[in-house]
Formats: C-alpha cells, sequence, structure tokens
C-alpha cells in the first residue's frame, strides 16, 4: 500500500513473502522497497502482550540484521489479539533490545 501510495506500482508487485515462499531461512519474512527502489528487507515478529513483551529473533536474523542495516527492519506487532499496534526496530539491534541467548545448536565431535 505505501508503495501504491507513493506511485510505485512496479515495486509493489515485486515485494515478496520470503518466508512464506522460500522458507524461513532468509533472515526476513518480507522483500519490499524504498520508493527510490532499494531494497528492504522486513522481519516480522508478533505478541499477543505489550510493547515490552520478549519475542524471539534467530541467529539467522540477527547475523542478517549486522549483514544488512541499511535495509534490515523488524516491524514489532503488539496487543494483536485486542488493538493491534506496531513499531520499528533499526539496527543496531543492540541499541534498543537486550538480546540473550535462549537456545544452543548441540553438534557431534
Amino acid at each position: 500500500m505505501r508503495l501504491r501510495g507513493e506511485g510505485r506500482d512496479d515495486l509493489a508487485r515485486k515485494v515478496r513473502w520470503v518466508a512464506q515462499e522460500e522458507g524461513d531461512g532468509a533472515g526476513y519474512d518480507i522483500l519490499s522497497f524504498t520508493a527510490r527502489g532499494e531494497e528492504r528487507f522486513l522481519e516480522v515478529k508478533t505478541t499477543a502482550g505489550h510493547m515490552q513483551t520478549p519475542f524471539f529473533i534467530s541467529r539467522n536474523e540477527k547475523a542478517f540484521a549486522e549483514e544488512r542495516p541499511d535495509g534490515f527492519r523488524i516491524f514489532r506487532l503488539y496487543d494483536f489479539a485486542k488493538d493491534a499496534k506496531a513499531s520499528k526496530i533499526a539496527p543496531p539491534l543492540e541499541s534498543q533490545l537486550i538480546l540473550d541467548a535462549a537456545n544452543y545448536r548441540a553438534s557431534f565431535r
């Protein structure tokens, strides 16, 4: 809707839900664009609770945010079950979030 509102129907047609089409390994959910045609990498995090409700971010998502801080954004949807609200979080993620390791990957020697 934003791109169409800015007269960029050409770019609006190129927006992709990458997580649905290719799976959850890209480091972001949606590929979008700025009105100038620059790529935007959007990761959507939704909770039913308030803005401060913790959410999970994968190692891959964190790495992608560090690799592409110019275009990566977390779209934080909260109070989703009642009166949905949204905010954006831009890298560096640590400037707004406390990132605690929640899982470990176990490999065999």
